[in-house]
């Protein structure tokens, strides 16, 4: 191996020990919470990407948990930031950790694709762009993923909380 390939894969484990530990505080964090608001769940950790994933996931069927995700994924968005926070206490740094509950970001990441998949059909048939209704910028980027993905381009436009895409045709 060169210098400069040991020094890349060396950088690549540091970053991936960096995403594990932020998992760990991550998991720590939820499972204190769920502690305090009686709820039985168990964490699983993963890095996706250059993120740190966790998870709250319950063999109990996850009724309990949906308290925890909210109506259309209000609470969960505010416990993510929560637990960003609880990271980004512990270690300095920004963190771009993903949570999910209950399957529920998994299950909307599939929707959005087929949505994002169904736009860029769209405008490719058409010829003009298509404008999707607004989104966070979670939801924003699985659907500039599957533009994306399906050849396309697409932008974000507009002012959060309006924020929306626009898939434009080739």
């Amino acid at each position: 191996m060169t210098e400069g390939t040991t020094s890349a894969a060396a950088e690549g484990a540091e970053t991936v020990n960096r995403l594990e530990q932020e998992g760990d505080i991550a998991a720590d964090y939820l499972e204190g919470l769920l502690d305090i608001a009686d709820l039985d769940g168990d964490i699983d950790m993963d890095v996706e990407g250059d993120r740190a994933a966790v998870s709250i996931i319950s063999d109990a069927g996850s009724r309990d948990l949906q308290k925890l995700v909210g109506r259309d994924g209000e609470v969960l968005e505010a416990l993510q930031e929560l637990t960003r926070l609880a990271v980004h206490r512990e270690t300095g740094d920004r963190s771009r950790l993903m949570l999910d509950i209950a399957g529920y970001r998994a299950k909307k990441r599939t929707e959005l694709s087929e949505l994002g998949a169904k736009a860029a059909a769209e405008a490719k048939s058409s010829g003009e762009p298509v404008k999707l209704d607004p989104m966070t910028p979670f939801e924003r980027k699985v659907v500039h993923d599957a533009v994306k993905a399906a050849g396309l381009r697409s932008e974000s436009e507009g002012e959060e909380p309006q924020r929306f895409v626009v898939v434009l045709p080739a």
